[in-house]
């Protein structure tokens, strides 16, 4: 694991904030490279751009990342651990509409493949990732559903 991924302490908002904030969040990131908007509780974050898989239209959502021994960037869709998938999760699951997506970080931009681990993969770095981030252990004992762990795979510039 590439080192200084470990979060600090932080409030967990009430769950149904959470679009509230992301929304802020989002648009904070649209206007600054600022560490204050990028990196929270110790975590950097991205702005992750979907096309919805019902609507079309695009959607846009700020994530915490964490990233693999290979330096690529892994999103969780926990959504703090609710009952269904995150929306954002949802819409990459249509390879048509999600097949390259759309990822901002702090100074720079790139298309990534959306890859959803499954198998051997995913156990192994859920079990990294949750050795660095253990509340996301928390937010699985709060829903029957099993949480996706997303590689964002960088292609090319944007």
């Amino acid at each position: 694991m590439p080192s200084g991924q470990k979060n600090e302490p932080f409030d967990e908002p009430p769950i149904e904030e959470i679009p509230g904030i992301s929304r802020m969040h989002v648009s904070a990131m649209e206007q600054t490279d600022d560490d204050m908007v990028w990196v929270g509780a110790g975590m950097h974050q991205l702005l992750l751009r979907t096309t919805g898989r019902k609507s079309g239209k695009e959607h846009k959502v700020a994530l915490p990342y964490w990233e693999d021994d290979s330096g690529d960037r892994i999103v969780v869709a926990s959504y703090a651990g609710a009952a269904q998938h995150p929306a954002w999760y949802l819409n990459l699951t249509d390879k048509k509409a999600n097949g390259e997506v759309h990822v901002k970080v702090q100074g720079g931009a790139f298309w990534a493949e959306p890859q959803i681990l499954e198998g051997d993969e995913y156990q192994r770095i859920w079990d990294a990732l949750t050795e660095d981030r253990t509340y996301y252990r928390d937010y699985q004992t709060r829903c029957e559903r099993r949480i996706p762990l997303v590689r964002l795979k960088e292609r090319r510039p944007a």
